[in-house]
């Protein structure tokens, strides 16, 4: 392996922010982000973050990340998120998914979580397969429901 894996800081989101516009771009959604380098900073580090991040570096250059925050299933308890596994397209293949996918997977187990959840396209066959590879169980019976800062608007505007 010539890269290695580490938890985020501060100082790495300008380089993680350009890894999320690309997987937008991947996932044919360009103009979709609206997170700034701000949000990432004010969001990721202090005294409650909302989220963590693991990120693969090679050369000094972050070509990787697992962006993760922590759940809570009224079945299970405590479960680990995983927002997005992103690698540089010229690093797939290089086994740098499979060692951030480790990365979160010992993580959570270190902290005794019951269950690690994640999403992913049903189109991005590449994905499916990794993950399937890797054990994960794909639940083709439910659907990700979500309301955005419009659908929150409207709702709101109903109550």
């Amino acid at each position: 392996m010539d890269f290695n894996i580490r938890k985020a800081v501060k100082m790495d989101m300008p380089q993680v922010l350009s890894l999320i516009n690309q997987l937008a771009i991947y996932e044919k959604e360009p103009d979709a982000v609206e997170i700034t380098l701000q949000d990432l900073e004010n969001d990721g580090f202090g005294d409650n973050p909302a989220f963590f991040c693991f990120v693969a570096e090679k050369n000094n250059k972050i070509e990787g990340i697992a962006l993760c925050y922590f759940r809570y299933s009224t079945w299970k308890g405590k479960t680990l998120h995983l927002e997005d596994l992103i690698v540089n397209e010229t690093m797939r293949g290089t086994g740098m998914g499979t060692a951030l996918l480790n990365e979160v997977i010992k993580y959570g187990h270190n902290l005794g979580v019951k269950r690690i959840n994640w999403e992913v396209l049903d189109w991005n066959e590449p994905a499916v397969n990794f993950y399937k590879k890797k054990g994960a169980h794909i639940l083709d019976e439910w659907r990700v429901v979500h309301l955005n800062e419009k659908g929150i608007e409207n709702y709101m505007a109903n109550i």
